[in-house]
């Protein structure tokens, strides 16, 4: 990190960037950006949401299926171990997923840095 990095942000500079960003919300592409994000982020909040409650629920509800034995474990402790796995592929594919998110950001500011760009 460089000392300009820490330096404050004058008032002028505050006013530039709050300008640029207005420019940038009403654009198409950032409203697509914030569609796909959405797309993405909502369905897989909900599929581990319902995949880590499953255990509370079958637990509950169906204490027989908890209680079968699979080899050395029941259902229950097997389920409850493949919800660390599950956790770990959510992350993993939310990292693939959010090196796209951060390519078409690149690629909507970049475009607004750089407006004669299309014209070259």
């Amino acid at each position: 990190m460089s000392d300009k990095d820490n330096e404050p942000i004058s008032d002028a500079d505050l006013d530039r960037q709050a300008e640029v960003w207005e420019k940038i919300i009403h654009r198409p592409e950032f409203e697509a950006l914030l569609a796909t994000k959405k797309r993405f982020i909502v369905p897989a909040c909900l599929f581990f949401l319902v995949y880590y409650f499953a255990l509370i629920v079958i637990v509950g509800w169906f204490p027989d299926l908890a209680k079968k034995q699979i080899g050395l474990a029941n259902f229950a402790y097997w389920f409850a171990l493949s919800q660390f796995f599950m956790a770990w592929i959510v992350a993993w594919v939310y990292t693939r997923a959010a090196a796209r998110f951060d390519r078409l950001a690149d690629d909507l500011l970049g475009e607004h840095a750089n407006p004669d760009k299309d014209k070259k």
